[in-house]
């Protein structure tokens, strides 16, 4: 799907509406009302074949006799009729329908499933597309096209709403109603058979009308398509979410193939997108997104004349995870010689209820340059000789001059009206109908904030030494598989985390108490013993567990009073043998949990949190998606509570977290590269200053024959791809796609460009790039673009880059567009051919259907090599730019095949 497709359902010339008839109550009346209602200027042409004219407007009789061809289609036939009238728009030219047929929502789940089978196999051969079934449609207010079945219109705006329900659809146009709010585009995607969330995202991302983006997500069904679409759309605009049920699935578990709302929340996060609690909290969030400037920090300091409201908002603030700004000594100097010595009231600047309005702006002015102040919010409560309008117009003249947020709150006015509202709101200024709104709308513009730097963040580097060796362990896995074992022993779960460095204790199986007595004089006292049974997941549920057995008559003692433990407390059970392990004793370690689970709709995700006896009772965890680096690893450690007990302090020490961080990763890349591993549970992981170690650990395996292996919502690092080429002076290079971890040497191969090969390459002067423009050409979606590196050591032994190339791949894959630069000092060696002929072979293997780019007419070098790869290059020498492009599916000849 690329954004220009949909210019037929967003940009439509001209709708045809199918199925229309004369009772006024049925759907396509309905519609068609709408339609004339909303102001659109283009035809509107109805079908009835059984109808001469209505409304004042021709019918024809069917698609064939229409008088011109649509853009877009509406269909409100009947459910049967629908694929029959898509292949016939279709092969008009029509290239978009709405689809929605009365009817439809009482047919069964089967039926549902099979009518939209045959709605695909209609569309496919003129690629029509289609938004639904069912749902209410859409709006484009600001070319009056209402194609809903909505009873009002909306108003032109530039937040564009995509809802999943088709109650909150009409719910959200009478909210936004009543506050004047207004849309570049509301839908509703109803069953979403061919358009869903992330072809929308595509085309809302690139939209200049659009400023932000709110989604009402319950159930998402394509995943990766899903986080790539948003974290591309999230890195250009505010993308905001709802999605309902977040307490209520506590008490009603999603069903099999749901997905659990702790996962939407973190693949929300790990996309940059803010989620929100409720409607109304989501169009505060966007217009407060939308008018304030970006946060350098989290610290907000208040103003007010009001102190008792001020201490209020300050509360709300500490309990939503924000903090108040401290003063530093210049500042609170300036607020004193201002407001008097009693200008503080616990954080908050309280001016006193009759202060005049220009006091209003120096104490404005004077936090503002406080450094700890990240933002400002200004209260004020109406008292009699004080203006508003002064006030706000002292306010608005502040704000207007300053790089940071200003939030307003003035109460006793209503939001719709009043002059003091409407200063502050066109000198772009959020304001609040009370201080609780105002705090919330901080904090959620703080969370954003910190959303939107992880996904800029540069992760540390993975240790050199890290080898994994996955196909060892997937030899472990599978060898269980093939036995019938769908849970691996304690010692196969270790061997398995081992081939990917994660460090257990050792571990043996037995059989009998005299083996057991074997393995703990072999492993040396004291010991831990713990029955195996398939009954019986947990074992220190049911007393099958004893710690610090401390020699050979007290093993016989534990294996027996172990296996009569677990008996007593579930009759039946099989014990089918023990598990003899060394006891760890580590000064200063922290019991953790690592856990690994397979989320029908997201994937595989990690859960951290503490661990031990205490896990039940603390439920101190938090959940991220694979694939993990050291920076999200971090992050992960950091949105538990425990984490403040592994960084240290009251004497204790500081557990390793590099070491943590690496075993985060270890257990993220073993559950991606594994896709026969449904579970990992590790309890207790112990983390200490001199590293981590696993004491206990279980794999249980997918009885699936054929696992999905793109389960992974977030396409991982593709290892596959890596190639050692050799250049014309000898020296060997690695092609690889690049990491997160290569932006500082990416800096470095920055500075080794000459001037004119920047310009070449950027088609203008390039000065030193920022770390957010670094990040973009180093963090990657490689769903959806790819840049290989030509990496080798340089003289101090540390991997250099040397060249780079990159595609960025439309969403239709119909076209990639690339660039490519290598390092001046290396021209001749045959390195820029290697990494275009690299490219070339990716994109044609994915299915591209052809590879294009520019360059300046000056670039002879660049035409020169793409001529002789077999691309047309046609030099448009008014814009002193070369077109080159490269079929991929076709049949070549020459050097072109070549790649």
């Amino acid at each position: 799907m690329s954004a220009r497709s949909l210019d037929a359902l967003f940009r439509p010339n001209s709708v045809a509406v199918v199925g229309v008839c004369a009772d006024p109550g049925h759907v396509g009346s309905v519609l068609l009302r709408n339609l004339l209602g909303g102001k659109f200027l283009g035809p509107v042409m109805p079908v009835a074949p059984d109808l001469a004219e209505i409304d004042g407007l021709t019918c024809y009789k069917s698609v064939d006799t229409l008088p011109l061809t649509p853009d877009l289609a509406v269909i409100c036939t009947g459910p049967e009729a629908v694929p029959d009238t898509l292949r016939e728009l279709g092969r008009r030219g029509v290239g978009a329908a709405v689809v929605l047929p009365p009817g439809y929502a009482k047919l069964t789940r089967e039926v549902k499933s099979e009518l939209q089978g045959r709605m695909l196999e209609a569309a496919a051969p003129s690629g029509i597309r289609i938004l639904g079934p069912s749902g209410m449609g859409l709006l484009v207010p600001g070319i009056g096209l209402n194609c809903s079945l909505a009873n009002r219109d909306a108003r032109p705006g530039r937040m564009a709403f995509i809802s999943q329900s088709a109650s909150l659809f009409t719910a959200v146009l009478d909210w936004a109603h009543t506050k004047g709010i207004g849309f570049s585009h509301i839908l509703s995607l109803g069953d979403r058979v061919d358009l869903k969330y992330a072809d929308i995202l595509d085309y809302m991302a690139s939209d200049p009308n659009t400023r932000s983006i709110l989604l009402y997500v319950e159930t998402v069904t394509d995943a990766r398509s899903f986080m790539s679409a948003s974290r591309a759309a999230a890195r250009n605009k505010p993308l905001l979410v709802v999605r309902p049920g977040h307490k209520l699935w506590t008490l009603f578990p999603p069903g099999p193939d749901e997905g659990r709302d702790e996962v939407y929340d973190e693949a929300f996060r790990r996309a940059g997108m803010l989620r929100v609690g409720a409607i109304d909290t989501l169009f505060d969030a966007a217009q407060t997104l939308a008018r304030a400037r970006p946060l350098s920090g989290d610290n907000l300091a208040i103003l007010t004349n009001g102190g008792s409201m001020g201490i209020m908002a300050a509360d709300a603030l500490l309990e939503g995870g924000g903090r108040l700004a401290p003063f530093d000594t210049e500042s609170a100097e300036a607020l004193s010689g201002l407001l008097g010595p009693n200008w503080q009231r616990q954080g908050v600047v309280d001016m006193g209820v009759d202060m005049a309005p220009g006091l209003y702006a120096e104490a404005l002015r004077a936090l503002l340059r406080a450094p700890g102040a990240n933002a400002v919010l200004v209260i004020h409560v109406p008292f009699p000789g004080v203006s508003p309008e002064e006030t706000a117009r002292a306010v608005a003249g502040v704000a207007a001059k300053t790089s940071r947020t200003v939030l307003a709150c003035f109460m006793g006015y209503d939001p719709a009206g009043g002059d003091a509202l409407k200063i502050l709101n066109e000198a772009g200024v959020p304001t609040y109908a009370t201080p609780d709104q105002a705090v919330s709308a901080f904090v959620q513009l703080a969370r954003y904030r910190k959303n939107q730097e992880l996904l800029m963040e540069m992760p540390a580097s993975l240790p050199e030494a890290y080898a994994p060796d996955p196909e060892a362990a997937r030899a472990v896995v599978e060898r269980a598989f093939a036995e019938g074992r769908l849970t691996l022993t304690d010692p196969e779960a270790k061997e398995v985390l081992g081939y990917y460095g994660v460090v257990a204790v050792p571990s043996h199986i037995t059989e009998d108490i005299d083996d057991a007595v074997a393995a703990a004089e072999a492993l040396g006292y004291p010991v831990a013993v713990k029955i195996i049974s398939p009954d019986i997941p947990q074992p220190f549920d049911v007393g099958g567990l004893v710690l610090d057995v401390p020699g050979p008559d007290a093993v016989r003692e534990a294996v027996a009073a172990a296996s009569q433990r677990a008996l007593d407390n579930m009759p039946g059970a099989r014990i089918e043998g023990y598990v003899i392990q060394a006891m760890s004793r580590r000064a200063g370690a922290h019991e953790l949990t690592i856990q690994a689970r397979v989320d029908p709709v997201f994937g595989p995700y990690i859960i951290f949190g503490q661990g031990g006896l205490a896990a039940r009772v603390t439920q101190d965890k938090a959940v991220a998606l694979t694939p993990l680096n050291m920076s999200l690893a971090r992050d992960l450690v950091n949105r538990t509570r425990v984490s403040a007990a592994l960084a240290g302090g009251g004497g204790q020490p500081a557990a390793d977290l590099d070491a943590l961080g690496l075993t985060l990763n270890q257990i993220s890349q073993c559950v991606a590269d594994l896709e026969r591993i449904a579970a990992i549970d590790i309890n207790p992981v112990l983390a200490h200053p001199d590293g981590v170690t696993v004491i206990s650990a279980t794999i249980r395996l997918s009885p699936e024959a054929q696992p999905d292996p793109h389960r992974l919502a977030i396409r991982p690092y593709p290892r596959e791809l890596e190639e050692k080429v050799v250049l014309r002076n000898g020296r060997e290079v690695l092609l690889r796609p690049i990491r997160p971890e290569d932006e500082p040497a990416h800096f470095e191969f920055f500075k080794g460009l000459s001037a004119e090969d920047l310009r070449f390459r950027f088609f203008g002067v390039v000065r030193d790039l920022s770390h957010a423009e670094m990040a973009k050409l180093t963090q990657i979606d490689y769903e959806r673009e790819m840049a290989f590196i030509a990496t080798a050591p340089g003289p101090d032994g540390r991997p250099e880059t040397l060249g780079v190339v990159r595609a960025s791949t439309r969403p239709d894959n119909a076209t990639a567009e690339f660039a490519v630069i290598v390092r001046s000092n290396l021209k001749g060696t045959g390195l820029g051919r290697l990494l275009m002929e690299k490219i070339i072979r990716y994109c044609r293997e994915r299915g591209t259907k052809e590879l294009t780019g520019q360059a300046l007419m000056e670039n002879g070098g660049m035409q020169g090599l793409a001529e002789k790869l077999g691309f047309s290059v046609v030099r448009n020498y008014d814009d002193e730019v070369a077109e080159m492009r490269l079929p991929l599916q076709e049949q070549s000849t020459g050097e072109a095949t070549r790649p």
